[in-house]
């Protein structure tokens, strides 16, 4: 049997199947939906317009400024120094894996920060 995603929508009866159809033996996992596309769209969009106001002088990359928004919101990271020893590399939670929910947190950290700072996201919001 080939490995299956299935979204769950209205009718169940498809992943019904699916788990009487497993051998002994088979993982599954049933997870809330994650962030969608769109909204990963738009977190590059505020990060990248936050990165170009360079708020309080700070010069970083948008990849910089996301890992900071996530550690506001308590998502464990933490850095180690790259191979060749030339700054830092984040390590651990992912963006990816969050839900909806948690990227729309994510979202209201940003805007108020962007607020707070005079930063116009423009159409990103």
């Amino acid at each position: 049997m080939a490995d299956h995603t299935v979204i769950l929508r209205g009718n169940r009866e498809f992943a019904h199947r699916m788990v009487d159809a497993a051998p002994v033996g088979s993982v599954m996992s049933v997870s809330k939906p994650k962030r969608s596309l769109d909204q990963n769209a738009r977190m590059w969009a505020m990060l990248t317009r936050i990165s170009a106001a360079k708020p309080e002088g700070r010069e970083l990359t948008p990849d910089v400024w996301k890992s900071l928004f996530l550690h506001s919101l308590d998502h464990a990271q933490r850095f180690e120094m790259a191979l060749d020893g030339r700054g830092f590399v984040p390590m651990g939670f992912r963006s990816s894996r969050m839900t909806k929910a948690q990227f729309s947190d994510l979202f209201a950290v940003i805007e108020e920060y962007s607020a707070r700072h005079g930063i116009d996201l423009g159409d990103s919001i």
